[in-house]
């Protein structure tokens, strides 16, 4: 797989940051229920692995990748974990090499110019933009798409489900990243039938014309 293809799976890519293991398998299954199958579970709290863990082999349909991965050794735990792919909130050669050699799909995560040159000398051509709407956002992406013609993003951080159809409609936007999908207050709730709807939602959003 490569992580351009996570593009074909809907719209959106959700960022999720799970407290709770209990929580992890019925909110995997409430966004694949709303039709959103690639979840990002990034590594921002103890129980990140495991979580992955449980939902890779519960929630089979799910397609599982870690995030704010950071270092070699997140990625190793990662794909450990049965993750088919890794995003990073920057990028370093050691990482993005380390990646390849281990085939564990790469998103890095870029924000300037001379991120993009690096990432794409060791072999990136697509790319999360992070964060999004802090460093420039739609008009950041414009301006990359003069230099970058060959450079595809996934946008993450500041996005909401009223943007992601602007963000969608630039030519080098195939999927954006998303954390409204599993809102805190939802998941405290328990109100899986909840985020199925956002899911849902998601997962039918269009560019802007």
């Amino acid at each position: 797989m490569k992580t351009l293809d996570l593009a074909n799976y809907g719209p959106v890519i959700p960022v999720i940051v799970i407290n709770n293991i209990e929580d992890a398998v019925p909110m995997a299954q409430a966004l694949v229920d709303g039709g959103i199958r690639v979840l990002e579970i990034t590594l921002r709290t103890p129980v990140a692995l495991q979580c992955m863990e449980a939902i890779a082999k519960a929630v089979p349909e799910a397609i599982i990748g870690a995030g704010t991965v950071r270092s070699v050794a997140d990625a190793e735990a990662a794909k450990k974990a049965g993750c088919v792919f890794a995003v990073s909130p920057g990028y370093t050669s050691e990482l993005g090499k380390a990646c390849l050699e281990m085939g564990l799909p790469l998103l890095p995560g870029v924000s300037t110019g001379s991120e993009i040159m690096q990432a794409n000398a060791d072999g990136y051509f697509f790319l999360k933009l992070f964060p999004a709407v802090a460093v420039g956002g739609i008009n950041l992406l414009k301006g990359f798409g003069g230099p970058f013609t060959d450079v595809k993003f996934c946008p993450t951080g500041g996005i909401t489900v009223e943007t992601a159809p602007q963000f969608l409609a630039l030519p080098n936007v195939p999927v954006c990243g998303g954390t409204w999908l599993t809102p805190a207050n939802l998941v405290a709730a328990k109100d899986w039938q909840g985020i199925t709807r956002l899911a849902r939602e998601a997962s039918q959003i269009k560019p802007a014309v």
